[in-house]
């Protein structure tokens, strides 16, 4: 069962990185066409050029940013204050 690991993983891996081009915007696409990074992947995936080059090169990787670090971001509802504190307000048995 072991032996069939590392197949396993590259088809993960060539999977993944053939369904993220597909879904990533033409103008998130660096580099290249997003058909050429398409036959790339394709071509390549058993070896895994393909694969490992567009994940590092071929899209625009936006850094994650910790929730309300930026002016006017959504905010979820537990995080907000103003909202937390409207739920006291609207509370008829705290009066």
């Amino acid at each position: 069962m072991l032996r069939y690991l590392p197949f396993l993983l590259v088809l993960a891996l060539w999977i993944y990185a053939f369904v993220d081009c597909l879904n990533t915007p033409e103008e998130e696409v660096r580099h290249l066409p997003k058909v050429v990074w398409v036959i790339i992947i394709l071509l390549f995936g058993e070896v895994l050029v393909g694969p490992v080059a567009w994940l590092i090169t071929g899209k625009v990787r936006q850094p994650v940013r910790a929730a309300g670090a930026m002016p006017g971001q959504w905010v979820a509802p537990d995080d907000n204050p103003e909202f937390l504190k409207s739920l006291n307000k609207d509370d008829p048995e705290k009066g």
